[in-house]
């Protein structure tokens, strides 16, 4: 198997894949997140840090926030730049940010806090936001209540994100202090072919060995049969998108 380092930085061979395949985060959960910012006199600067593709970058901006993006992958940013136009990007991560002291009012991670450590982490991100700004961390998690989709996460053998959720909270350290919480529930139209692309977007795959890739990709055939899935026929894959934020003092 390969090591968590490796896992978190194998997005960028498969960036088009994770596009079209990962869902975009509802637009009340990111509102949520910023609220604690909003309404100052001068626009919202946000860094959205492990930014990917966008997904999280194109609802900050859509909100009317001024966004910088960063990531530790330059074939990841290359594809944000053709999604989402007119936003700064630069190579980094949450515990080396490429950013000044105090220089923006909210940093915001998608799927992507359970890659860091958060100690250090949380300290690097304090350092660039202003008094009183916010940290946003948000996860779509697919609802396993549901039995089909239980089934495809027996298939898929789970994610450090699932795996750290089922835990608890996400851990944050000084200077931040409480963590607040709130969750939504949705779901999104996938064929098979998106379906397909959302598997094979996930670093579990994308680094597994090619006989253990060849079993998931029989398993999930051998689902998306059952549920229907088939040609371009649409089934809904239910999510809970799970929000949290924490004041810097």
């Amino acid at each position: 198997m390969a090591s968590k380092e490796e896992m978190s930085m194998s997005f960028g061979s498969e960036a088009e894949t994770y596009e079209s395949g990962r869902p975009d985060y509802p637009i009340q959960a990111v509102d949520w997140m910023l609220q604690p910012v909003v309404g100052g006199e001068r626009s919202l600067r946000v860094a959205d840090v492990g930014a990917g593709t966008g997904k999280l970058t194109r609802v900050v901006q859509e909100l009317g926030a001024e966004v910088v993006a960063v990531d530790p992958d330059p074939k990841m940013l290359e594809t944000l730049r053709e999604n989402v136009h007119g936003v700064p990007t630069f190579v980094g991560s949450a515990e080396h940010l490429p950013l000044p002291d105090a220089s923006v009012d909210a940093v915001v991670l998608g799927q992507a806090w359970h890659w860091v450590d958060p100690v250090a982490a949380s300290a690097e991100v304090a350092r660039v936001l202003r008094s009183r700004g916010v940290l946003g961390l948000v996860w779509n998690v697919r609802d396993d209540d549901v039995p089909w989709v239980a089934r495809l996460a027996e298939i898929l053998h789970g994610s450090h994100a699932e795996k750290m959720l089922a835990e608890g909270d996400p851990a944050l350290a000084a200077p931040f202090g409480e963590l607040e919480s709130a969750q939504w529930r949705w779901s999104r139209p996938m064929n098979r072919e998106t379906l397909l692309a959302m598997a094979r977007s996930r670093s579990a795959i994308i680094t597994a060995a090619p006989s253990e890739r060849v079993s998931i990709e029989s398993g999930l055939v051998e689902l998306f049969d059952d549920i229907g899935a088939i040609g371009d026929k649409v089934v809904e894959l239910p999510y809970v998108t799970r929000a949290y934020r924490a004041l810097r003092p």
